[in-house]
């Protein structure tokens, strides 16, 4: 079977689902049905977040996985949330987790991010 899309083909609009249908005892049931926030992804996006959740949503296995930088990681991930809807951490005062501060500074450690990105990362 094909995969669900969300998106129109030809406009680009949200899809409504009107039609559901029981394979097994041939019962269908017609209304107007939102399809889930994921349906919002598109098919890269939608990898990405089959990734993540395959490694625990620990980014360095994210990296390993894709092939990606920590800021490629972190940029696909907020790209990602923003497509479902959600606001990306703007909020004042808040900080890095203790874990988020010392991933970045192993990469840091490892060659895999810059003096300049890492203090950037920090200093959100």
């Amino acid at each position: 079977m094909n995969p669900v899309i969300g998106q129109c083909p030809i406009c680009g609009e949200s899809l409504a689902v009107t039609r559901l249908h029981c394979r097994h005892c041939d019962t269908s049931i017609e209304g107007h049905f939102a399809l889930g926030r994921l349906y919002h992804l598109n098919p890269e996006q939608l990898q990405f977040v089959e990734t993540f959740i395959k490694c625990e949503g620990k980014i360095n296995r994210v990296e390993q996985d894709m092939g990606l930088s920590y800021p490629a990681v972190r940029a696909r991930l907020t790209e990602v949330i923003r497509a479902l809807g959600y606001e990306v951490g703007s909020s004042e005062g808040e900080r890095l987790s203790e874990d988020d501060r010392q991933e970045i500074l192993n990469q840091l450690s490892e060659g895999k991010i810059t003096v300049e990105e890492a203090v950037q990362m920090l200093r959100r």
